[in-house]
């Protein structure tokens, strides 16, 4: 079991700001939704994220610039697995694609993402976006004061590995608050009972990159983008996360509601008999 000796323990007022945040971020996915379909460029979605950001949310996206990354959102698209750039390849019926955006309100960052289908995906990309939601949502779930990271990592892994899929280990979720990716590093795999334990007032984000093949991945020329070794699809979801005093709150709620997929809420605790 691991203590807390450098994860930041926010107050209500501290995590309001977090909340404010998220939820803004959210509302960049919604917004981009009904634009996400066959023909449409990723830099065409990455300029409407950026004005609605800017014009109208009156904050500030968190990516461009932060370690040189040129965009404001990463546009996954099939096989890339994160920090895809948006470019000016047109999107085609059939793909699946992740947009992450990120940005900042009043000094605190709202980061989340969700996967997008382009028109008419087959049967194997809609049960892999399908599986790495449900696996997120497991996790989540594990969320509560004096679990551990290990409950978090092991719930997701268990989804994935049930429908043969393989966990990526090399990228993870983080804390979040006035510092973009702080402590701690939230893994998408791990043993129950290991790890960090949990306290009231930690912020995190939950984010699985879930591939329908090996889980191996490849780093492109460009220093960012990150692609499945076999080129397998990849897929990946994120929400923010509180730990309160009864278990978590998602800060990222989708404002347009959850459509076919199952809304995130808190299991009763099983009580041993």
């Amino acid at each position: 079991m691991s203590k807390n000796t450098h994860v930041s323990i926010k107050t209500a007022t501290e995590i309001d700001m977090a909340r404010r945040a998220g939820m803004l971020a959210a509302d960049v996915l919604r917004m981009i939704a009904e634009h996400v379909r066959p023909g449409v460029t990723t830099d065409q979605l990455d300029r409407l994220c950026h004005d609605y950001i800017v014009n109208v949310l009156k904050a500030t996206p968190a990516n461009i610039g932060y370690h040189g990354y040129p965009k404001t959102i990463c546009a996954s698209v099939n096989h890339v697995i994160c920090h895809g750039i948006p470019s000016d390849k047109k999107l085609k019926n059939g793909d699946i694609v992740n947009i992450d955006v990120a940005l900042i309100k009043d000094g605190w960052f709202g980061d989340t993402s969700r996967m997008y289908f382009v028109g008419e995906p087959g049967i194997l990309a809609r049960r892999l976006v399908r599986t790495t939601y449900e696996a997120m949502c497991a996790g989540i779930r594990q969320v509560r004061p004096g679990a551990t990271l290990g409950d978090v990592g092991h719930a997701i892994q268990t989804v994935a590995h049930r429908e043969g899929f393989s966990v990526v280990r090399e990228y993870c979720g983080h804390g979040i608050g006035q510092i973009y990716h702080d402590e701690p590093q939230v893994l998408h795999y791990g043993q129950p009972g290991q790890g960090l334990r949990l306290e009231t007032g930690m912020v995190f984000t939950i984010e699985p990159m879930i591939n329908a093949g090996k889980a191996d991945t490849k780093h492109l020329p460009d220093g960012w983008t990150v692609v499945t070794k076999d080129r397998s699809l990849s897929a990946q979801w994120e929400h923010m996360v509180a730990v309160t005093d009864t278990g978590f709150e998602v800060l990222t709620p989708w404002p347009d509601g959850y459509g076919d997929y199952p809304p995130i809420v808190l299991l009763p605790a099983v009580e041993n008999t």
